[in-house]
């Protein structure tokens, strides 16, 4: 039971990590300063230090997904069995 709630945990911090990797992306391609991607993001300066410093247990993932929506970017999600 314990490993398989670590898998879990491991699996959510792993989508975490993508998706403040497409953010951290986009903000070096557009050549943003932090406090320019807060604006876009909709968060605080200190908080995309946070998503380029992938500390993920500052985030949902719905909140991510919802900041990558304010970049333009699109998120698919697929499940594989």
């Amino acid at each position: 039971m314990k490993a398989q709630v670590q898998l879990e945990i491991d699996a959510a911090q792993s989508i975490k990590r993508q998706l403040m990797d497409e953010i951290a992306h986009w903000i070096e391609d557009n050549q943003l300063k932090q406090a320019e991607a807060a604006e876009v993001l909709n968060i605080s300066r200190p908080h995309v230090s946070d998503v380029v410093n992938h500390k993920t247990t500052k985030f949902t993932i719905d909140a991510l997904v919802a900041m990558l929506a304010r970049t333009g970017k699109r998120v698919q999600v697929q499940v594989y069995t």
